[in-house]
């Protein structure tokens, strides 16, 4: 794909993003396209790009998290960007864990309050 280039239709189709999307990560400077007049082409480091924010967001990164980490390749090389991958992944790992944990307490009051009221229930 080196030499491919997506067009925007193309792009969002790839992705399963919306157009609004596409165009919120480019003015967010996520992504940064060819332009050739009013059209917009995607070369393969959009499209890496593109692979690292969805994964990102996946995982519950923010936005601005993912385009700091995604500075830091064009700024200061790949082994930085690792180290702080290392240190954004751990955090973001403990803020799973305690939505988690929040999640886990939300369900068990509430089965907890849906087994009281069914034992009130007649019959």
């Amino acid at each position: 794909m080196p030499d491919q280039r997506l067009s925007f239709k193309e792009m969002c189709a790839r992705f399963e993003v919306t157009p609004r999307t596409l165009r919120y990560y480019e003015y967010i400077e996520l992504l940064a396209p060819e332009r050739e007049g009013r059209s917009r082409f995607y070369g393969a480091r959009e499209v890496a790009r593109m692979k690292l924010i969805l994964r990102g967001r996946k995982f519950g990164f923010q936005l601005e998290d993912i385009r700091q980490w995604l500075l830091i390749y064009e700024h200061e090389g790949t082994e930085a960007q690792m180290r702080a991958w290392v240190v954004m992944a751990n955090r973001q790992i403990d803020e799973l864990k305690d939505q988690r944990k929040q999640l886990d307490q939300a369900l068990d009051e509430l089965t907890a309050l849906r087994d009281q009221v069914a034992d009130e229930l007649p019959g």
